[in-house]
Parts: structure tokens; sequence; C-alpha cells
């Protein structure tokens, strides 16, 4: 192999441990790829940011992610492996998640998943969300697209932090984000709001998606669907039962003083049903072969010197 192909391929590498592959996903500021561990062959995802580009407000975000995710060590939460940081590029090495995400997944049934199908996930999901908010931490995207399916260990995991953040029990919040179609009320209004009960309104949109195969408050034009949010304006199908009508209803309120707490959407009486539940991940259990979390810091020069000792054979 020529010096020139092999230093082609080599700048596919991450400080020489992660080998980048296919682009799975993109954004404003990053590329996501399918990387693979250089000794243990691992898959694993790596969010490749480009610090060239970023303002402050979209600095603040990353760290806030990157933040969050070190504190948030869960099952039902994709995990955060390493942060490789070098002077113009950010890679997060995260675990992949081979089964799509549950947004593609709920697409996929027009008519809503089972209840008992959707319980199983839905708890896992809410698993994942107390953890968060045991650490202090709101997600404040919570959708589908933020959902991914890992199919061989048989979860659902929380990913993308990105507009994540630390809150203080009882002091509200007071920057507006998220995605319209699964933003509370009080978000769309600038108000000051509590970071829980914003997650627990998100929580009630995935959970009428889950079961019905559609978003509640999804209009033709955003005008139209922040009306419908605002006047909390959905209709269930008939076909749902009326125990998951009533938590539904529970979690999409218009006061947000009014909305169930995580504590009780756990304890109502359709989340308990079955609780022969299969879908529990014991946490003693979860052993990965890769490092928690660790971060590096390389500078440029040294970044160039890896890749030209390897290709030295060094």
């Amino acid at each position: 192999m020529s010096s020139e192909r092999r230093l082609s391929d080599l700048r596919n590498l991450v400080s020489g441990l992660y080998t980048l592959g296919a682009t799975i996903g993109t954004g404003h500021f990053a590329v996501v790829k399918l990387a693979r561990h250089v000794f243990t062959q691992k898959e694993v995802a790596v969010k490749v940011i480009d610090k060239t580009k970023l303002d402050d407000i979209s600095k603040a975000h990353l760290f806030q992610e990157v933040m969050c995710m070190k504190l948030v060590q869960h099952p039902n939460v994709v995990r955060l492996y390493e942060v490789i940081d070098t002077p113009n590029k950010l890679y997060l090495i995260l675990e992949f998640g081979d089964g799509g995400d549950m947004y593609d997944y709920i697409m996929k049934h027009v008519n809503g998943l089972s209840e008992s199908i959707a319980r199983r996930y839905f708890r896992q999901i809410c698993r994942a969300l107390k953890y968060c908010h045991e650490m202090h931490v709101c997600h404040r995207d919570l959708k589908p697209e933020n959902l991914v399916f890992f199919e061989k260990q048989g979860v659902v995991k929380l990913t993308d932090f990105g507009f994540s953040n630390r809150f203080s029990p009882g002091k509200k919040l007071l920057t507006s984000c998220g995605s319209l179609a699964y933003s509370a009320p009080e978000i769309l209004l600038g108000d000051p709001y509590d970071a829980t009960a914003i997650d627990i309104w998100s929580l009630g949109v995935i959970l009428f998606m889950l079961v019905t195969g559609r978003a509640p408050f999804q209009e033709a034009n955003d005008s139209e669907t922040v009306m419908m949010i605002l006047d909390c304006c959905y209709k269930l199908p008939s076909n749902i039962s009326s125990e998951c009508q009533n938590l539904i209803h529970r979690m999409i309120v218009r006061e947000p003083e009014k909305r169930a707490s995580l504590d009780e959407v756990m304890s109502d009486t359709w989340y308990r049903q079955c609780d022969d539940d299969n879908d529990n991940v014991d946490d003693q259990h979860y052993v990965d072969s890769l490092p928690l979390i660790s971060h590096k810091t390389i500078s440029q020069t040294d970044h160039e010197s890896i890749l030209q000792q390897m290709i030295d054979g060094n």
C-alpha cells in the first residue's frame, strides 16, 4: 500500500484508537460516524464536532452535553466512552445503537404498538429519565428521535443531551429549547419553567405516539401546532384503554403544577400492569470492555505526529 493511501486511511483514525467509517448522521456543526475500536473491534458511534463553526451559544450547549453525559451513566442511557479534544475538532465516542431510533419504529406501526409493548419501552424511558432527574439533569429534548434501540441487549436508550442542563430543585430555568411538537406550553410562552415538568410533558407525548402511531400536536404549519399545544387540544382513539388514556391525560396537562410527577407516573395503574416485566436491565451486569469515560486533549501537532508514526510503522 502506498504511503499516500496509508495516510488517507490513517486520517480516518481518531488518535490511533478508533477507525472512522460511514457517516450515519449529520447536524449543523457535527457529523456522526460509525467507527470501530482498533483493539477490541467493538463498534461505536463517533460524534465529530467542528469547533471552528461554534458560536458562544453552541459552545455552551456542547459543554452542557458533555457534562451531563458524564454524570448520567445508566443502562437506558447511551454511554459516553471517551472525549477526545483537538484544537479544531471534538470527538465524542458513544455507544452505538444498532436498531435505529424510536421515531422510525413508530412510523412503521401506523396504528401504534400494542399497549403491552408500548409499556415495555415506556418503562425503560421512565427509568432513564428518573436517573437523570435524580442526578439533577433535565433532558429538555425528549422525543422518539432521541431514543435508540439496542437489539442485542433488547433495550431502548436515551441519547442526544445537546439541550440538557443541570437544575436545582425548586429553581426554575429560563432557556427555551427543544423540538416544537414535543414542547410544553410554558416553553413556547417563554415563561420560567420547572425542569422536570417539561420532561414529563414530552414523556406524555411519547406515550401518546407509542400507542397511536402519530403525534398529538402535529398540524400543517407551526403556528397551528403552537395553538394546539397552548390549548392542550388532542384526542385519543377510543381503542386505547381507559387506564392508558388516564396516564396520558395526567402528563399532557396545560398547567405544569398539575402534571403528574415522575414518581406518580411510575406508580400509575397502567404503568404497573404485568409486573413480570421482562425488559429489566440489571445495572450490576451492565459491563462493557471499553473504558467508562476518559478525556484526552491532543494538540494538532501531536495528532499529526501519531499519524506519521503509524505510517512509519513506529
